[in-house]
């Protein structure tokens, strides 16, 4: 890790942090403030495996993975309405779906690199944001889970409801979860438009690649 490193860093820090703030606050019936900030760090990793590799990118993962732990531990000292903040398969869900999401984005992203510029980033992100949306929804709040916090009441996500209000019925955490990759999906488009020119700014040779 090089000073040249540094601003993914602190990127990465500043997306998990502002996402972990932004959460408690709703956007609609579906969806949470953090859904738009928490797709960048896709955006922050796939920019480090283009310009320094996946070596860099892997541990701008971990760095960001740490603070999301630091995240989750401090909102399970705040009190909130219903208890803590951060519940025990929250904080689970959120630090394995992250983890697992971005170390599998940088090895997409690796095997596709030498494909036409916008492939690795979009199918990356794609596939990435699709294994996070799908980890931490289940963990946090599917009832088959129950027993990862027995004390921990998810039956309001479980209630049965169309999906997104129009759709089959499923549990609520599902719409939750729909709208989130929703979401994600959409932004992971037009994170090319970012990921195209700043690969063009801090590295001219790459704008091809």
């Amino acid at each position: 890790m090089t000073r040249a490193h540094l601003p993914g860093i602190l990127a990465m820090a500043i997306i998990v942090v502002a996402s972990n703030i932004l959460v408690q606050f709703l956007f609609g019936q579906w969806l949470t403030w953090g859904a738009f900030t928490y797709p960048l760090a896709f955006l922050v990793t796939d920019l480090m495996n283009r310009v320094y590799g996946a070596g860099p990118a892997r541990k701008v993962v971990v760095i960001g993975f740490v603070v999301g732990l630091i995240c989750s531990l401090i909102g399970t000292q705040i009190m909130g309405e219903f208890g803590p903040l951060v519940t025990l398969r929250i904080a689970l869900g959120s630090s394995l779906a992250f983890l697992t999401a971005q170390l599998v984005d940088v090895s997409v992203f690796a095997a596709l690199r030498k494909g036409a510029w916008w492939r690795a980033p979009l199918a990356s992100t794609l596939v990435g944001s699709t294994l996070d949306t799908a980890l931490f929804f289940s963990i946090a709040f599917s009832a088959q889970l129950m027993w990862l916090e027995p004390g921990n009441d998810v039956s309001w996500a479980n209630e049965a409801l169309p999906i997104l209000g129009m759709g089959p019925v499923a549990p609520l955490w599902v719409s939750l979860a729909t709208a989130d990759w929703m979401v994600k999906l959409s932004l992971a488009l037009l994170a090319l438009i970012p990921f195209r020119m700043i690969v063009a700014y801090l590295d001219p040779a790459k704008r091809t690649a």
